[in-house]
Formats: structure tokens, sequence, C-alpha cells
């Protein structure tokens, strides 16, 4: 199954953000999908839950609830980014000031939009990987499979969202999951160019939850302190269940540690859970580690197309070994060829009957 609303995409220029990412990525999957090698153009369909024959559509998706944001995020939180003036929360998120108070990366001269349609948006990606999750999980999909094409916020903490991500997705999908009693454990598998820091701090005392970040060894958001100025762990580095840093230059070592760390995360849940394993996996298939990704912060990584097809090959012959359901979200990519990885893997999907 796949997943797709063509009235979600962020474009960052519309909001006077300077952020090298057109907003078009899951346009350009689509397009590619239907007619390979065509040139992108935004597909004129409605919201599609679909095998790619349109023999299946579903209304546009509604922004999460108020319900579904307050099992992740704080009231003091929700009560800024939900108001009529989300600004303080998103200059946070974007990092649209610097330490000076000049705009970085920013010109609010140039918006066309106001920052409360980015929220929305931002609602209603949390709102498609609720979807995917539940679609997983479906003892009608026979698939087990469902690939969500947005989603992936998994910078998101509690009380502040940041590293362009107002919410989190991730956590929201797995508690309201709970919330409707259709599952209990689950993994998380984020394969992200930057770490799960998010994910990994909402997840730290939640038993239910096994989380694994395979992300660059340095740079954002590992360039800050180790501790907070009460001495506390800095919030970046709150561990996952397994992280696993690639240091700058060793990318052939990639596959052979995710291979390593699937393993190692079965082995650590199955010892945890009394032998059991999750009722569904949420795979966080981030492309910014993509060679020809246009976000400086990512360049540390630098796969070719082929290591990426088969890292998300990988992931996905694991979890289905193991009849695991599978719900596939997004996440980073950035630039004109941040489409590529997902086209790569979508069409290995339809290939085995998938979506």
């Amino acid at each position: 199954m796949l997943l797709y609303d063509p009235d979600i995409a962020i474009r960052f220029s519309a909001y006077g953000f300077q952020i090298p990412d057109p907003g078009d990525r899951a346009a350009r999957v689509i397009c590619d999908l239907l007619e390979p090698g065509s040139q992108t153009t935004e597909p004129d369909t409605a919201s599609t839950e679909c095998h790619l024959d349109g023999a299946r559509q579903s209304v546009l998706l509604e922004p999460a609830s108020a319900e579904d944001l307050a099992r992740v995020h704080t009231p003091e939180y929700l009560d800024v980014i939900l108001s009529d003036d989300p600004s303080p929360a998103l200059h946070v998120v974007y990092e649209l000031f610097d330490e000076q108070g000049r705009p970085n990366r920013y010109d609010p001269a140039a918006a066309t939009l106001p920052l409360t349609d980015l929220v929305d948006r931002a609602r209603r990606h949390v709102a498609g990987t609720i979807r995917a999750v539940a679609i997983a999980l479906d003892p009608a999909n026979a698939g087990r499979f469902c690939y969500f094409l947005g989603g992936g916020m998994h910078h998101g903490m509690a009380g502040e969202g940041r590293g362009f991500c107002p919410f989190n997705d991730i956590v929201a999908a797995l508690r309201a999951a709970r919330a409707a009693d259709t599952a209990k454990r689950f993994w998380i598998i984020d394969t992200d160019a930057h770490r799960g820091d998010g994910t990994a701090a909402l997840c730290l005392e939640d038993p239910d939850t096994a989380t694994l970040s395979i992300h660059m060894a340095s740079g954002w958001p590992l360039d800050g302190p180790f501790c907070e100025a009460d001495g506390r762990l800095h919030r970046a580095r709150i561990p996952s269940t397994l992280d696993i840093p690639v240091a700058e230059g060793c990318d052939a070592f990639y596959l052979p540690a995710l291979e390593k760390g699937l393993h190692t995360l079965e082995s650590v849940t199955h010892a945890n859970w009394n032998g059991a394993g999750p009722d569904a996996a949420i795979v966080v298939a981030g492309c910014d580690p993509y060679k020809h990704d246009e976000l400086p912060s990512a360049r540390p990584l630098q796969l070719t197309l082929e290591q990426l097809g088969q890292r998300d090959r990988l992931v996905h012959r694991f979890l289905a070994q193991r009849s695991i359901p599978q719900a596939w979200i997004m996440a980073g990519g950035y630039g004109s060829r941040a489409h590529e990885p997902v086209t790569q893997f979508l069409r290995y999907a339809a290939s085995n009957g998938l979506i």
C-alpha cells in the first residue's frame, strides 16, 4: 500500500525559508512511478491510497487532532504552536535567527503563506504516519506494508520542535496505535543521515519501544555539548536502544553495520520482551545520506543510489522474513535528486506486490 496526499507538500520558499528543498519530492516519486522518465509536474490527482492503478481513493488527510499531538507534546508547547501566532515555536524549529538575532536562511518579506499554513501541513504529515501504521497493522492488508510519502519528523521533542521537525509523528503514530489497542510493541528503525534524537528522548523510558538509529558520527545534532548547564545529558545525546554512528569516509561499512545492528536489535528486544518480537516496525527511511543530497549538514554521509537500494531492501527483507508489519516514512531528503532513492525502493516494492 502506498499513501500519498499531494496537498501536504511543505514548500519552504513559500514561508520565506531559504532551505534547499522545493517540496516536490513526493510528486516526483509519483510521476516517476506512473511515467518513468517523464518530466516531473504536480500530479493532478486526489489524495491516494493506491496500488498505482487509481483503484483505491481516499479523502485528503485531515490534520492530526490535538489529542493525537497531546500524547507526545507538552501542553505549553502545543499552546504556542497551535495558536494563531506559532512563530516563536517555528523560529526554533527552523533556526530562523542566529545568536545575534539576525535572520538565518530566512526572508519573511518573501513569504507568500502564513506560518499557520506550515503548522497545518505538518499536522497532516502526523496524520499520514498515524494512518500508515494503522494500514500496516490492518489484518486485511495481506502485504503488512505501507509506505507514506511524508512524515519522518524524528527531531521533535516533547516540549519543542527542532531540526525542521515541528512535531514527532513517529511517536504520535505508535501511541495512537496503542490508544486504539491495535499494537503494543514497536521497533523504530531510523536510517536518516541525522541522529533520531527526538525519538530517542521520547522513547527512553518506554519499555515497549526499541529504537535503532544509524547516522553520521559527527555534525548536527551531535556537534553540541555532551551535557546541559545543570549537568544532565544533552538532549541530543540521550541514547537510542542502539545507536550506529558512521564516521565520514566510512560509507563502505554502512551496510554491514546496519545488518549487524538489526540482528543486535532483535537480540536485545527478545531478551527484554521474553522472546517476543514487535507488533510493528516504523522505518524512518531518510534519503539525505544520498551523495547527491543538497543539505550541507548531511554531507558526511555519501552513499550511492545502489547502496541506498541495498539499505532499503535489507531492512524490508529483515522485517518481512519475521512477518513484522512495516510502516515506512520518507524523512530527510533535500534537493533536485532527493526523490531517486524513494522511487528506486518503491519500484522494488511494486515488483514484490507490496503496492
